[in-house]
């Protein structure tokens, strides 16, 4: 009988391809491989692309050579959006195998019957609107919390963005099984689960196939809240124009959604939205975050925005800082715009030098930073509880509260994945919360070979 053979994953880019990654493993285990880290000497190595950033499509070729270090016969596979946007170039990558588009990686144990080295990386990629069926998926890498995949594609046409090109037409999971898979979440005893998906209000669109609405992102959110045994939901991003006043008044009476909310902006001048295309103007966004803080005070708002997109002048850059300075959010993930191949921004009149993106980012970073703090400082002397993570950083452990403020305290294993209830004293240079306990933690046995 052959050895057992050894499989390794990479993931590059959002939550989304962490939970897809992750149902990819599965299939895997379930032909009899054997799931090893991605540092160790595997046969197969796969790496799941993103590209929503410059930045990720470079990664990729040091992420190979890496692989290749551990095992220069290894059969490596490029799965993703970058696959499917590029199949031909990430072929050409030197040690590359096998490149599976949009419809083709979760049938990745299809193509795998001869693990010879290639000369060239086959190619199987879809016409992109061949991707208009749905596969589910969720993550169950980190014990604390799960990605659970309930929606895929997006029929928005913003004129900066590839994910279209990449994952096909908005399309979404059955209510039933996005109903079953957060109960086999639970039952392994993760106790939070994140629901992710390209554009998640959306949710409902293709759920059989075709455009009819059978349920809505609002009816997912209230049946998601009566599965038993999940403590934590968190809405993980979610256009302001599909976040409904129903659906926030419900999450701040809910027995399991969170107090946090991550909210694409992209810019904070109207002119640029309407170069963007984007599917609302600057005072909808007002509106949303004041209608957060009116139910729910100590909510948490995460914000995307993107800097030098083509025709933002320094007046208009301006113009999006103070929009954000003036806000009630809590932080920003700052983006700089990169040209895309076929897209319309690409082609835009306006660009901005690069050095000049780079420095707007670091404005809004050095902004984001002090939002962040401030909505820290905000939380010191009120009571929250806290879900613990299963890292040792030096010596503590962190965890989130249900408004996402970061915590850390010395590091103790039985804490791992449990819920507390503390009041937050005092930020730390590190920028995270200490805390007292408002009950002493009982210790307990810990079996150590389940937090590896």
């Amino acid at each position: 009988m052959s050895p057992q053979k050894k499989v390794a994953f990479y993931t590059l880019g959002c939550k989304l391809n962490f939970s897809e990654t992750s149902t990819i493993a599965r299939s895997f285990q379930d032909e009899g491989f054997s799931r090893v880290d991605f540092e160790e000497q595997a046969d197969i190595y796969v790496i799941n692309t993103c590209s929503v950033t410059d930045n990720a499509d470079k990664r990729f070729k040091t992420i190979v050579k890496n692989a290749l270090k551990k095992n220069d016969n290894a059969f490596l596979i490029a799965v993703g959006c970058y696959a499917q946007l590029k199949p031909e170039e990430l072929a050409a990558v030197d040690g590359v195998d096998l490149v599976l588009g949009a419809t083709e990686k979760f049938k990745v144990t299809d193509y795998i019957n001869d693990l010879s080295k290639n000369d060239l990386g086959e190619v199987h990629s879809c016409e992109i609107e061949d991707a208009d069926f749905y596969v589910g998926s969720y993550s169950i890498g980190d014990r604390t919390r799960a990605f659970l995949k309930v929606q895929d594609g997006c029929d928005y046409k913003c004129t900066y963005c590839t994910i279209p090109l990449a994952r096909g037409i908005s399309r979404s999971d059955t209510l039933e099984n996005v109903l079953k898979n957060a109960k086999e979440i639970s039952e392994r005893g993760i106790k939070e689960i994140v629901l992710t998906g390209v554009n998640i209000g959306d949710y409902g669109k293709g759920e059989f196939g075709n455009k009819k609405h059978e349920h809505t992102f609002y009816e997912l959110v209230q049946a998601l809240d009566k599965v038993d045994g999940i403590h934590r939901l968190r809405i993980s991003s979610i256009e302001p124009n599909l976040l409904k006043d129903e659906t926030i008044e419900f999450v701040s009476t809910s027995n399991s959604f969170v107090p946090h909310f991550h909210i694409p902006l992209q810019s904070g001048s109207d002119t640029i939205l309407k170069k963007m295309k984007r599917r609302y103007m600057s005072d909808l966004y007002v509106n949303r975050v004041a209608r957060i803080k009116e139910t729910m005070p100590n909510a948490c708002i995460g914000v995307d925005v993107i800097v030098g997109f083509p025709g933002e002048t320094d007046e208009i850059f301006l113009e999006t800082y103070k929009f954000l300075s003036e806000l009630d959010i809590s932080y920003l993930h700052v983006f700089t715009y990169s040209e895309r191949d076929n897209t319309e921004a690409a082609d835009m009149d306006g660009v901005v030098p690069k050095n000049v993106r780079a420095k707007r980012s670091k404005m809004l970073r050095g902004l984001s930073v002090k939002k962040r703090r401030a909505f820290y400082e905000s939380q010191l002397g009120s009571t929250h509880i806290v879900l613990f993570e299963s890292e040792n950083k030096d010596g503590y452990i962190h965890g989130f509260t249900e408004n996402y403020v970061k915590v850390k305290t010395p590091w103790n294993p039985s804490l791992v994945n449990e819920l507390h209830e503390v009041t937050l004293t005092e930020i730390d240079e590190d920028g995270s919360v200490r805390f007292d306990w408002l009950h002493q933690p009982t210790e307990k046995t810990v079996n150590l070979s389940e937090l590896i």
